[in-house]
């Protein structure tokens, strides 16, 4: 039987945390951009990573565990870069674009590092699952977007 450990806490705890920062990084990203098909991509982006979070959250509190409410210190620092960049970039969209295939990126690794756990439950393993294939399909869609812009 899988069991829920300190460790998968921790690392969904982790997961959650850059799940906030991605919410609010694509939030900004949206903002930043007058394109319109981006920037509802942006939005489709932070108001999928709230509900990630909201399963994450559910996911934690199911096992008992606390859940922590904020994004992180270099989740913040990321936005404010993206802001600077936005300032100063020729093309801020496609800066913004970059940013976001970094992230996606980012993310699919804290997933698989997750997955990899062994004594995963099988309701965590069947939420980050089917999250990280949300995120690597929009990937292929983020890249398409680089490539057209």
């Amino acid at each position: 039987m899988n069991t829920y450990t300190e460790t998968i806490g921790n690392k969904l705890n982790d997961l959650l945390e850059k799940t906030y920062d991605a919410e609010k990084g694509f939030r900004k990203a949206a903002e930043n951009t007058e394109h319109t098909y981006l920037k509802n991509y942006f939005q489709r982006k932070a108001q999928q990573r709230y509900a990630f979070g909201q399963e994450l959250k559910a996911e934690i509190v199911s096992f008992g565990e606390d859940v922590q409410k904020e994004g992180s210190f270099a989740g913040a620092a990321h936005r404010t870069w993206m802001d600077v960049k936005a300032l100063f970039s020729s093309d801020n969209d496609e800066s913004m674009l970059e940013e976001a295939i970094r992230g996606e990126k980012a993310a699919l690794e804290e997933y698989n590092d997750i997955l990899n756990e062994t004594s995963l439950p099988f309701s965590t393993q069947g939420v980050i699952l089917k999250q990280r294939e949300a995120i690597a399909n929009d990937l292929n869609t983020i890249k398409k977007l680089e490539d057209i812009h």
